[in-house]
């Protein structure tokens, strides 16, 4: 392996499977667990790189599905790969895009041998292999990529999650063998739905392989908490204790907390920005809604003690009264004021682990973090699908 990647385990916590490490890549050292946001089409919404350093996140994730389609990878390598295209010198991970194509593309068709997918922006037509993801997650130059998968809905029944899970473990082994690029660590996708077996059997294939680190894929999907959690359980147990554990499209603070004591290093989620977008701050008592009447008059930060940028000058009036008013300026301030959050959420969880307290500090947390519903969160799901069709069809 390169002497500019690896993982280094450090803590553990004595009481759960929570743990401490730090990921190597050539942009620098990531401590663990580690929130990646989301920036899929080479930009963290609404922030500029000096926003993210500002915050201080430590790696962002890219998206090879949308780069691919627009402006094109040849362009992204044309233009010196992706950390000088968007000018962000810290690392980046990039999913494969698989997920993407099977949820965004129009009449997308899986064969064994790669994936033919009609492009949501325009209905070209396009196909794309293992070997082919790798080679443009490659050309991009990001610091981790990601095998390419086969990603079922959460409610598909056994024997298709049989057959996707099982093409998954084909195309791991393609993936592998055509990753060439020796300062980019390439981590696996273990599927499995939400079947304990699958999942287990997938777990333990996947972590035959050499990757670098190994990813769970296909949970948050829509499916219960529970289920999530249970899956995750199943999965983490059984990958190699001196490789990072990736979940992946899992942000919100209350899932994390419990993924983290599952085991869990690294995170990424489009939910911190999403939500802000739309009005949703988080705090330590939970997710509040900005514009909601009873912020018309408060004078005083979203949250007291927040060093962020926006809770450091400006009210929660004042961004109450930008949202009602749709000014741009709302969704930079509540979006940086959420990664923030995130950032010291996490912050908190990797010192409390050192001192192996983390058991209590999240009972502690949990205690006071008031969780949207079971309800809420499915309801909030699918306005967001339904309005992410809307805006690619």
């Amino acid at each position: 392996m390169n002497e500019e990647i690896g993982f280094q385990l450090s803590n553990t916590c004595s009481s759960t499977r929570a743990r401490t490490g730090v990921i190597f890549t050539s942009h620098g050292n990531v401590s663990t667990p580690v929130f990646c946001p989301v920036g899929s089409q080479a930009t963290v919404k609404a922030l500029t790189p000096e926003d993210l350093i500002d915050i201080e996140v430590k790696m962002i994730l890219s998206n090879t599905y949308h780069l691919y389609l627009r402006p094109g990878i040849d362009t992204v390598k044309a233009l010196g790969g992706l950390h000088r295209f968007m000018s962000w010198d810290k690392p980046i991970l990039t999913d494969s895009g698989g997920y993407q194509i099977f949820s965004l593309a129009h009449l997308c068709k899986i064969t064994d041998e790669g994936v033919f997918f009609r492009s949501h922006l325009d209905g070209s037509e396009h196909f794309i292999t293992p070997e082919l993801a790798i080679k443009y997650e490659e050309d991009l130059g990001a610091d981790i990529i990601m095998a390419f998968d086969e990603c079922p809905s959460h409610d598909s029944g056994v024997e298709q999650v049989q057959q996707a899970t099982e093409r998954t473990h084909r195309w791991a082994e393609r993936c592998i063998n055509a990753h060439i690029k020796n300062k980019q660590a390439i981590y696996g996708i273990v599927q499995g739905g939400m079947f304990p077996l699958l999942r287990r059997q997938s777990a333990q294939f996947i972590s035959s392989l050499n990757f670098d680190g190994y990813a769970i894929g296909g949970l948050s999907l829509g499916e219960p908490k529970n289920i999530t959690l249970d899956m995750t359980e199943e999965t983490t147990q059984l990958l190699p204790v001196d490789k990072p554990r990736y979940l992946m499209g899992v942000g919100a603070p209350e899932d994390i907390l419990e993924c983290v004591a599952r085991g869990v290093d690294i995170f990424d989620s489009a939910l911190p920005t999403r939500v802000a977008r739309n009005g949703a701050v988080f705090t330590r008592t939970g997710r509040q809604n900005i514009t909601n009447a009873r912020f018309e008059r408060i004078d005083r930060a979203i949250e007291e003690g927040c060093d962020c940028y926006t809770c450091q000058h400006f009210s929660a009036a004042y961004l109450h009264h930008l949202f009602k008013s749709r000014e741009l300026l709302a969704y930079r301030l509540a979006t940086i004021h959420n990664l923030r959050f995130m950032m010291c959420l996490i912050d908190d969880i990797r010192l409390s682990i050192k001192q192996d307290r983390f058991a209590c500090f999240r009972s502690d947390f949990l205690n006071n973090y008031e969780t949207t519903s079971e309800e809420m969160r499915s309801q909030q799901k699918e306005k967001w699908l339904r309005a992410r069709r809307a805006t690619n069809m």
